[in-house]
């Protein structure tokens, strides 16, 4: 069992990227069964989506340890996933973004408007055995977060709005899924 264990770990490759300020930037893994890479700073050419006019990038505070902006990319024989991720802030009224971003997700399919009281990135876990491709409003559609949603349950582009005080905070995300055939 130990040989095993070191055989695998001998196959594995980490390398960790700093930026200036000494914080980890870029993670990858690679093992023989697949990698994994994370990137701070995603680019929004990524998302498929413009940034809304006179947006500005969402800065980390001090009380809050999230990310603002990541690109992760898992990928084995088996599956893949890609998730890329930015939060911006404007003071523009949600319904300014709202009707930018309707427009702009148009190209990707139909567009969906979601009300829900949390963020719900990515595809639906309690699908269950459903070979549907279909995108669908999967919170409780009466939250004060709007998520506007089009493509495929493995191909989405997503942007979710976030009435402020004054303005709007929003995330423009980007999830592509794909099964043990096929390509990310």
């Amino acid at each position: 069992m130990l040989a095993a264990a070191f055989l695998l770990l001998a196959g594995c490759n980490v390398n960790v990227k700093k930026n200036d300020n000494g914080e980890d930037k870029n993670v990858d893994i690679d093992t023989p069964f697949g990698g994994i890479h994370v990137k701070k700073g995603a680019d929004v050419r990524d998302t498929g989506l413009p940034v809304y006019p006179g947006a500005k990038p969402k800065e980390k505070s001090d009380s809050d340890s999230d990310e603002k902006s990541a690109n992760v990319d898992i990928s084995t024989s088996a599956f893949g996933l890609k998730v890329v991720a930015i939060e911006y802030q404007t003071s523009d009224a949600p319904g300014k973004v709202i009707g930018f971003y309707k427009d702009k997700l148009k190209q990707f399919g139909t567009v969906l408007e979601c009300h829900t009281s949390h963020k719900n990135f990515g595809p639906n876990p309690h699908k269950g055995n459903s070979k549907s491709e279909e995108l669908k409003c999967e919170a409780d559609d009466n939250g004060k977060t709007i998520e506007l949603k089009a493509g495929t349950e493995s191909n989405q582009h997503i942007v979710s709005i976030d009435p402020q005080d004054k303005g709007s905070d929003f995330a423009l995300v980007y999830v592509r899924v794909r099964g043990k055939e096929g390509t990310i």
